[in-house]
């Protein structure tokens, strides 16, 4: 991979001169490749990795992840069941894997009933859907490469008998 799709994907707000020096290139050219690259949708967009647990006013967000065993289409593959699967809004993000499921899909709502109802309501019901298990996310150590930080340690009480 390029080393300037290197550099921003580490940290997408470094600046073209900083690509420039560290990748020995001149600014007009870091320019001009990275222009190409977002027209040619290598750079889809840029992101913020944000710690909700620092938040103070953040919203409870429900995070699941999905295992989903399809039924291939004939002559279509797993192609236009993924695609009904990420158009639902709660999906941000969908997988084709390998292993005892098909599909990891990353589902997002605002609590455990609505994660849940999209389960039993929208992805169980497809016609091509054989079987699904979820798994919600309790705590985020480390998203996108990045340690995550937490307010404090969850200091339990020892029980003894």
């Amino acid at each position: 991979m390029d080393e300037i799709l290197e550099i921003l994907e580490k940290d997408g707000r470094a600046t073209i001169e900083d690509i420039a020096k560290m990748t020995r290139r001149k600014p007009d050219e870091v320019k001009k490749a990275i222009k190409k690259y977002e027209k040619e949708g290598a750079i889809l967009k840029y992101k913020a990795v944000i710690n909700r647990d620092l938040i103070k006013d953040s919203e409870s967000e429900v995070r699941a992840l999905i295992e989903v065993n399809i039924v291939p289409q004939k002559d279509l593959g797993f192609e236009k069941i993924a695609e009904r699967i990420y158009s639902f809004p709660e999906v941000s993000s969908c997988y084709l894997i390998s292993g005892t499921y098909d599909l990891l899909v990353v589902v997002e709502g605002n609590n455990l009933h609505t994660v849940s109802n999209f389960v039993a309501e929208k992805l169980s019901c497809l016609e091509n859907v054989r079987g699904t298990a979820t798994h919600f996310l309790l705590k985020k150590y480390k998203e996108d490469g990045v340690i995550l930080k937490h307010k404090s340690e969850n200091k339990r009480i020892a029980i003894s008998y």
